[in-house]
């Protein structure tokens, strides 16, 4: 047995080796090479000739003819700090160029506009990316329509400095030759030659560089201009306010502090408009809730309507239930009509409210107002901004009069938006937008201020804050026990609209009736073993639950 291993071992080893030597070449590919730069021409001429209109005429010949040629040649390069200088090809003859790559075989011949641009001593500068690599031996040729008056040339990455093979001119002066050995892959040669001035009367071709530095440089120009556009644009957005906004604040801040309208103390005045001696329990000029509260900040709110709802309660159109409910339910109350109430003594927007609660029914719970009440709110809303209209208080409905002004605002901001991205595009003074921006955001925001009260308006608002202060200072020792009731009531829905329902409401709670605490009012009833003196409370969850169901239809601003 060993003899016959001793025989084949030499077999077996001629074996192994031979797989190893077929293996590799089968079981995995050989590395793949990088790929071969292009090879380098021979030689490479060209001729340029500088025309008396600046345009430069170029031909170029590769040796040895017979390929390809892809040149890419260098049209935009950077100026100054704002622009870069546009070298454009035309004119393409032997060869195409689709405005990136020149293709072509041995010869070439193109025209190049803006290749010329004057220098500081007075002349004119030939500037040209003649020879694109690779190429072994480069030789450039350059005459023009004058003597050349200084020459330079520079090989390697484009924008390098150093000097190329060789630069000479001629005896006459009139052909500049440049040379060039060994010019790699993506290596330019570029000439520079000067002629005299007005050689040409040629000017490089300058694009705008888009830079945010740049469209927006702060400098005396664009911040002088800034300044002075923000002082115009606003200070006419002032003046649109003062001409056009301004009547009810000037009456405001000149009666507020007296609360008076034509001279006297708040409760003098009070006193006889309000007629408490007199038995009648109206607030000043018989005005209502909802329009004092549409009168004060010119806005429809949910509390107008909230305070509406209340009004109507006191003045017996409908009863306020409180529902029992247990310790964890959410409370709720019962809106019941009243039979024989004389609807026909509503206002309008009070008629839209009250057939927009009822819709149909004698009865309805808080918690149910929904669906139809909510859609039916936007003409209570209308009907509240037309009343003030009727009333005299004001020219236009406020809600247009902010809507046409926030939508001129809009507008303006947009057109900012706009000449700021034009301005920066196409400028340096892209740091003027911003001011129509800023305008037109001032507009926008300042329309909600633009509704002004006329005269009469203005008159209403001096006698409605002398009532505001009287609310908020009254106590029931002024008023006969035998009217508190009905005059606290009459005047809760004015502290709804003036947020001061928890002091008002509390004062209702300390009524008493027969030598004990009352267990209801008129138009107020509450559950099982309820008394006034939970009033206030009661009277400050009904007001935030009405208003958010009238906020659920977002026909209103909210609180």
């Amino acid at each position: 047995m060993l003899d016959l291993a001793r025989r084949l071992g030499p077999a077996a080893l001629l074996a192994a080796l031979a797989v190893l030597a077929v293996s590799p070449a089968h079981a995995s590919p050989a590395p793949a090479q990088p790929a071969r730069a292009a090879a380098p021409a021979d030689k490479d001429e060209v001729t340029l000739e500088l025309r008396r209109d600046g345009v430069l005429h170029v031909k170029e010949t590769v040796t040895p003819a017979g390929g390809t040629v892809r040149r890419t040649p260098i049209t935009r390069t950077r100026f100054d700090d704002g622009h870069d200088r546009v070298y454009r090809l035309s004119n393409v003859k032997g060869g195409s160029y689709d405005g990136e790559t020149l293709t072509f075989g041995g010869t070439v011949e193109y025209d190049v506009t803006g290749a010329v641009s004057p220098v500081a001593d007075g002349g004119e500068e030939l500037r040209w990316f003649a020879v694109s690599g690779p190429v072994r031996d480069a030789v450039v040729t350059v005459t023009g329509p004058g003597r050349v008056q200084n020459l330079s040339c520079f090989a390697g990455e484009p924008g390098a400095a150093t000097a190329c093979t060789g630069a000479s001119v001629d005896e006459t002066g009139a052909t500049a030759t440049f040379e060039q050995q060994d010019l790699r892959q993506g290596q330019t040669l570029t000439v520079v030659v000067g002629y005299p001035k007005g050689a040409t009367g040629a000017a490089p071709i300058l694009e705008r560089r888009f830079e945010l530095s740049n469209a927006f440089a702060l400098n005396a120009v664009t911040g002088g201009s800034l300044a002075a556009l923000l002082v115009l644009l606003l200070g006419g957005v002032g003046l649109l306010y003062w001409t056009r906004g301004r009547d009810a604040r000037v009456i405001g801040s000149e009666t507020a502090g007296t609360g008076t309208a034509g001279g006297g103390t708040t409760g003098d005045w009070l006193n006889q408009v309000s007629g408490h001696g007199g038995g009648r329990f109206t607030p000043p000029d018989g005005v209502r809730p909802g329009q004092i509260g549409t009168l004060v900040d010119e806005q429809a709110d949910v509390v107008d309507v909230t305070a509406t709802l209340v009004d109507l309660a006191v003045r017996g159109f409908l009863r306020i239930d409180e529902q029992p409910r247990q310790t964890y339910e959410s409370p709720d109350w019962c809106l019941v009509k009243l039979p024989g109430a004389p609807i026909g003594d509503l206002l309008p927007y009070e008629r839209a409210l009250w057939d927009a609660v009822f819709d149909g029914r004698d009865r309805v719970l808080l918690s149910q107002l929904h669906g139809s009440f909510t859609t039916r709110l936007t003409a209570v809303r209308d009907a509240l901004y037309q009343d003030v209209v009727d009333q005299g208080w004001f020219a236009r409905r406020p809600d247009s009069v902010r809507s046409r002004w926030t939508t001129l605002g809009v507008v303006v901001l947009a057109l900012g938006v706009v000449a700021t991205v034009l301005l920066a595009w196409f400028t340096s003074y892209g740091l003027l937008g911003p001011a129509l921006i800023i305008a037109g955001a001032a507009l926008a925001f300042g329309g909600q201020y633009m509704p002004a009260k006329t005269a009469k308006g203005a008159e209403a608002l001096a006698h409605t804050l002398g009532f505001r202060e009287y609310l908020a200072h009254a106590s029931a020792d002024d008023v006969p026990p035998d009217r508190r009731v009905e005059l606290f009531s009459r005047y809760l829905p004015y502290a709804v609209i003036f947020d001061n329902v928890d002091r008002w409401a509390g004062i209702v709670g300390t009524f008493t009736g027969d030598g004990r605490q009352a267990d209801h009012l008129y138009w107020y009833q509450g559950p099982a073993e309820w008394d006034l003196s939970r009033f206030a409370d009661s009277m400050r969850t009904f007001t935030l639950t009405t208003s958010g169901a009238i906020s659920s239809s977002r026909q209103f601003r909210s609180l």
